[in-house]
C-alpha cells in the first residue's frame, strides 16, 4: 500500500493570526470587570443616599416640634453626621463648631439661631430664651446643610 500520492505540502498561513475575534472567556472576564465597576458607583451611590434619606427621616419629625428638645436633637444629627464624615470635627465645642458648620455651607448660620445650636444641649427645657420662630429656622438650615454635606 503506496500512501505517498495521496499526501499534500503543508501550506502556513498567508497572513498574521489576529488577536481579534477575542475567544468567549475573554469577554466574560471583560464583562465581570466592568460589572465589577458599574456595581462599586452603584454601591457607593446606594450608601451616599441611604445615609442622606436617614438624616432626613431623622429630622423630618422635629419640623413640627417648636421647643428646645427639638434643637439639641439637631444638634445631635449634626454631629452624628460629623461623626461619619468629619472626624476632626467631633470634638469642636462653642464657637468653633459653629465655624466649622458653617464652612461647610453655602448658607452660613448666624444670629440667634447659631446662639440655638451652641447652647440647646444646656438650656433648660422650660426656657423662654429662644421663640419656636428660632427653632424653626435651625430646622432649615439643618434640613439644607444635610442635604449639602451628604
Amino acid at each position: 500500500m503506496d500512501n505517498l500520492p495521496e499526501l499534500r505540502d503543508i501550506h502556513l498561513p498567508s497572513e498574521d493570526i489576529s488577536i481579534f475575534p477575542l475567544a468567549y472567556g475573554w469577554w466574560y472576564i471583560l464583562a465581570g470587570m466592568v460589572i465589577l465597576v458599574i456595581g462599586s458607583y452603584l454601591i457607593r451611590w446606594i450608601r451616599r443616599t441611604s445615609a442622606l434619606l436617614y438624616a432626613r427621616h431623622l429630622l423630618k419629625p422635629l419640623k413640627d416640634e417648636n421647643n428646645i428638645m427639638a434643637a439639641v436633637k439637631m444638634s445631635e444629627i449634626l454631629r452624628r453626621i460629623c461623626i461619619r464624615k468629619y472626624p476632626e470635627a467631633v470634638a469642636l465645642a462653642d464657637n468653633q463648631w459653629i465655624e466649622f458648620i458653617n464652612s461647610k455651607t453655602k448658607k452660613p448660620l448666624t444670629g440667634k439661631v447659631a446662639e440655638l445650636l451652641k447652647n440647646a444641649p444646656f438650656v433648660p427645657e422650660d426656657s423662654q430664651m429662644y421663640t419656636p420662630n428660632d427653632v424653626a429656622d435651625l430646622w432649615q438650615f439643618c434640613s439644607h446643610w444635610i442635604g449639602e454635606n451628604l
